[in-house]
């Protein structure tokens, strides 16, 4: 059973939250983790490098010079690899890169994420923004007072938050989700979370959803 302190957007403690992580993992599985992080780093990828081979490259086919009596080495083609504006040997084309793990998996790996976050001291509960409208300033603010000025954080919220999505947007490293859209490497990649706490709720009473394993 873990105890947080809840705090306020000044930075003050207003109470305590208690979960116990087991709920949301009953392990963490440092393989798995690294499977997924993998897998939604290889569907980030573009794959749109191209490189051309010597049938691709403009110039013509005809033999540089006879083959003997020239004092020099024998040459075919200009467009060969070995000369300069010739093709590439080992030629590399546009691919696909993505790939998907099983739906069960990712679900699980999302959660240890959250609780391998919780266990590491990693994650702080704010109780509410109290924003009416997006202010930039007030969440770069709140973040100072909370010890998180000049960290990559990730911002949870219970439902996707237009007015906090708008507030943090802007900042240096910050990034905002709901937490129906958190997955292992959005949870993983910055040194620490701050999540509301309705969102804390319903990681703990498991009523969210995780993503699709393209999403990140």
């Amino acid at each position: 059973m873990a105890t947080l302190p809840v705090y306020d957007v000044s930075g003050s403690e207003v109470g305590k939250y208690e979960i116990d992580t087991e709920q949301i993992a009953d392990r963490v599985n440092k393989q798995l983790l690294h499977d997924a992080v993998v897998m939604y780093q290889a569907n980030q990828r573009q794959g749109s490098h191209n490189t051309k081979t010597r049938g691709e490259v403009s110039g013509t086919n005809k033999k540089l010079y006879r083959q003997k009596g020239t004092g020099h080495a024998r040459a075919g083609s200009k467009r060969t690899n070995v000369r300069r504006g010739g093709g590439v040997a080992r030629t590399v084309k546009p691919r696909d890169y993505s790939y998907r793990l099983n739906k069960k998996a990712i679900r699980l790996a999302t959660r240890m994420a959250i609780r391998s976050k919780i266990d590491d001291g990693e994650t702080v509960v704010i109780d509410t923004f109290g924003l009416e409208e997006p202010k930039t300033g007030k969440m770069a603010s709140a973040l100072k007072a909370l010890g998180l000025d000049g960290k990559s954080t990730l911002v949870a919220t219970a439902d996707q938050d237009v007015v906090v999505y708008k507030s943090g947007r802007n900042l240096t490293g910050v990034t905002v989700q709901p937490v129906r859209e958190l997955n292992a490497l959005s949870v993983l990649k910055p040194r620490r979370m701050l999540i509301t706490k309705d969102a804390l709720d319903k990681i703990k009473d498991g009523s969210f959803n995780t993503p699709s394993t393209t999403e990140v």
